[in-house]
């Protein structure tokens, strides 16, 4: 059976574990805390560059590279054009604290990952737009098999337009899905190499 322990046995184990550390370690325990309450406050979009620059200037290198590769690993194939650029310039930014750096490859990472969403977007828009034009254009589209009570299977035309496209575009993003998360994974794959 497990033993339950209270809030207060946790925070005992806490102490003992911290009063164990070394000088070293308590500072990097802290300097890690405090990034990630920098990156807190830069997910919430409340950091400029400038301010990124400036904020995260008193990390050590080793907690750099964990910053970029947190914000990286926030990078999503669906995301917003805004969520990008902010995520972007934070990468960016933070690289430019490093003592070896490597901009240009880094952009260039991020610039293709950045290309591959735009890509993927506007998949999405021309599908759904062509798709809800057929789907006007052809009643059948609309049409979903119903079992009727004597057991044969029949099409039936209860869906609404919104309702058939969002059908329809689930299938299509279920196709063009994969190609483009493994496409998405060998860029990003890129990215977390390219930073030192």
């Amino acid at each position: 059976m497990t033993v339950v322990k209270s809030a207060y046995e946790k925070a005992m184990e806490k102490i003992k574990e911290i009063e164990a550390l070394t000088p070293e370690e308590r500072e990097y325990l802290k300097d890690r805390e405090n990034m990630r309450t920098l990156l807190s406050t830069f997910f919430k979009g409340e950091l400029s560059r400038d301010e990124i620059w400036g904020k995260f200037r008193q990390l050590k290198g080793p907690l750099l590279k964990e910053a970029q590769l947190q914000i990286a690993d926030s990078l999503r194939l669906g995301g917003t054009s805004a969520e990008f650029l902010q995520r972007k310039d934070g990468i960016l930014a933070i690289e430019a604290l490093k003592e070896k750096q490597n901009t240009a490859a880094i952009e260039t990472s991020l610039n293709a990952i950045g290309a591959l969403q735009r890509e993927y977007q506007d998949l999405k828009e021309r599908a759904a737009k062509e798709l809800r034009a057929a789907i006007q254009e052809n009643p059948q589209m609309r049409a979903r098999p119903v079992r009727t009570p004597d057991g044969r299977t029949v099409l039936q035309t209860s869906l609404s337009v919104d309702e058939a496209l969002q059908l329809r575009m689930a299938e299509f993003l279920a196709e063009h899905e994969k190609k483009y998360d493994i496409m998405f994974g060998r860029a990003f794959d890129r990215l977390k190499k390219e930073l030192p």
